[in-house]
């Protein structure tokens, strides 16, 4: 990211999330983005993810420049590059783990027996294996952001996106998601996640401070 500004318009009033943000994010790197509430960097969270655009600046994501991409390009890109974790699971209610878990497939038209193999392994990598058939309502908290993270894993992306994946959970099972997160990165995922907890924060190989829309402390771009 190089001079990345994001102003939101409400009538005749402009406020400014992002303010000529400079950010480079390498392969590889495990990152916690950190900032109080109205800092900026769930919009910042959300412009890395290419849910948001930026107002002005340059961002390339895996060496594409994302503000020429159409809408469509844009979602195919989404889709093969990022899986998102939210804090709040964000799973389909009355769908069985291993279907909650294959929905993104479904946007890269792969099979449905390809889709339920792929889902499946990916819970039984999170040691799920036994939960295929649950329901979101059936699960324990942590079971359930173990779902959303394999979900975000179905689709082999390159980077993970997590807004505060620990947020809804007891400690027990924020320290069982936040292994999971340990040993993707390990793996070489590129994880980069929004936290307020220090114990989540200290676990990142870097931290981006995020105030009023600026970054204050983050590595300069090579």
């Amino acid at each position: 990211m190089r001079g990345i500004s994001r102003v939101y318009e409400t009538g005749r009033l402009q406020v400014a999330a992002l303010r000529g943000v400079d950010l480079a994010i390498n392969e590889g790197e495990f990152v916690a983005i950190l900032g109080p509430s109205g800092s900026g960097k769930s919009t910042l969270m959300h412009i890395i993810g290419c849910l948001d655009r930026a107002t002005a600046g340059e961002y390339r994501l895996a060496g594409s420049p994302v503000d020429e991409l159409s809408d469509d390009e844009l979602a195919r890109l989404r889709n093969r590059t990022i899986g998102f974790v939210f804090q709040s699971f964000n799973l389909l209610p009355r769908t069985s783990a291993v279907d909650n878990v294959a929905t993104p497939l479904l946007y890269q038209n792969v099979g449905r027996s390809e889709r339920h193999r792929r889902a499946a392994s990916a819970l039984e990598r999170l040691g799920l294996g036994e939960r295929l058939s649950h329901e979101p309502t059936e699960l324990s908290g942590g079971e359930q952001q173990r779902v959303a993270v394999a979900r975000a894993l179905v689709t082999e992306p390159a980077l993970i996106l997590a807004d505060e994946p620990t947020g809804n959970l007891d400690s027990r099972s924020g320290n069982d998601v936040m292994e999971v997160f340990r040993d993707l990165h390990e793996q070489g995922r590129t994880i980069v996640l929004i936290t307020h907890d220090p114990t989540v924060e200290a676990q990142a190989g870097r931290q981006v401070h995020v105030r009023d829309g600026l970054i204050e402390q983050a590595a300069p771009i090579q």
